[in-house]
């Protein structure tokens, strides 16, 4: 082991661990990390004075900084600073409320951290999305990107990235990358939650409004609800299942449709709480009470749910905090030791809008 007090300078000194030899070589950032047991990022996050790394790795990171008098190569750290501190977040999402979410999210996960958010809102289906993505990217210059769905879900967006040496985390209801580029949401588990919902109220006539089918969301919402409908011996009778845009004006057509077959469902599941508030109105257009009359549900939690009358019975996805846990994720942040394992986990959330179906 060196003593502190061996110069690096000293011309007969060589350390055995790092193979530096005192006048023919200058430790180098991987000298350091070496030396103190982490890794060249952490060393790095130390001398950029990242508030996100540990008191005690800090110190001993400075420590061995110290005592080998290390100093970054100006010209090394210039190529390291080609990117700004800037992340991205590039969305396809027809529903405001969750890009409001996810954005504050995003802002609560680099708050205090030097890094700042821009957003850029896209088209999948235009034929200049991927030239537009590499566009913002570069020009930009950004640190990372996040990728919330469906933009997550795009294979050619992940490898665009891939090629630009672009950072990024994906958000998507299914693993799809390395768990370094992942945040898992767990839809199929909501939606099962409330298969066995509607299920244990005894619902056996139900309709389902899905999302979009370029979003990997409605097919595990749909086989997350079939599968939590099964265990109670229920099956969802595909006459009643309609396509929905994760929209409250394609929630309000869908649930007219669904309210017009006879018999009509007794209780309606919405992708979202979106389409589910356009059911609402479809069912008082209809003159049909909720509960009494029919059961109306929805997937997501956001403000609508409450804004509306009956407030809803719905799936919690915990949206801002995925944004967060995403930010932090990117940026390097170190994992919190209280940060709750299941802080990703959908729930459901029982309110005024669900109840028995009519007796009669």
């Amino acid at each position: 082991m060196t003593s502190p007090t061996t110069p690096l300078t000293d011309p007969d000194a060589a350390n055995p661990e790092t193979g530096l030899e005192g006048g023919r070589k200058r430790a180098t950032i991987n000298d350091i990390a070496r030396l103190a047991g982490v890794s060249k990022k952490t060393v790095s996050r130390v001398i950029n004075q990242s508030p996100f790394v540990r008191v005690e790795t800090r110190e001993r990171i400075e420590a061995v900084i110290a005592e080998w008098g290390y100093a970054p190569d100006p010209q090394a750290r210039g190529l390291a600073f080609r990117r700004s501190f800037l992340i991205g977040m590039i969305y396809d999402n027809p529903n405001p409320q969750y890009v409001v979410n996810m954005q504050l999210g995003l802002l609560d996960g680099i708050r205090g951290s030097g890094f700042e958010l821009v957003v850029h809102p896209c088209d999948r289906s235009s034929p200049t999305f991927l030239q537009d993505v590499r566009t913002f990217v570069e020009r930009q210059k950004l640190f990372g990107v996040v990728l919330p769905p469906s933009v997550s879900e795009d294979e050619r967006v992940a490898k665009l990235l891939r090629e630009i040496g672009c950072e990024y985390i994906r958000i998507a209801s299914v693993e799809l990358d390395k768990p370094e580029h992942m945040i898992v949401g767990h839809d199929r588990l909501g939606s099962a939650a409330m298969g066995e919902h509607l299920a244990a109220l005894g619902h056996a006539r139900i309709g389902f409004i899905s999302g979009l089918p370029s979003f990997r969301s409605s097919h595990e919402r749909r086989e997350g609800f079939e599968s939590g409908l099964a265990k109670s011996g229920v099956r969802l009778d595909p006459a009643y299942v309609v396509q929905g845009a994760y929209t409250f004006e394609s929630g309000l057509a869908c649930g007219e449709t669904l309210l017009a077959m006879d018999p009509r469902p007794t209780a309606i599941f919405a992708g979202n709480d979106e389409m589910a508030a356009g059911v609402l109105q479809a069912a008082r257009r209809a003159g049909l009470q909720v509960p009494a009359d029919l059961t109306v549900v929805g997937f997501d939690d956001f403000q609508i749910a409450q804004a509306v009358w009956p407030p809803l019975t719905t799936i919690h996805i915990p949206t801002r905090e995925v944004g967060r846990i995403a930010a932090e994720k990117l940026i390097g942040v170190e994992a919190r030791e209280t940060r709750d394992p299941g802080a990703t986990i959908p729930y459901l959330v029982v309110r005024e809008s669900s109840g028995p179906p009519p007796s009669v």
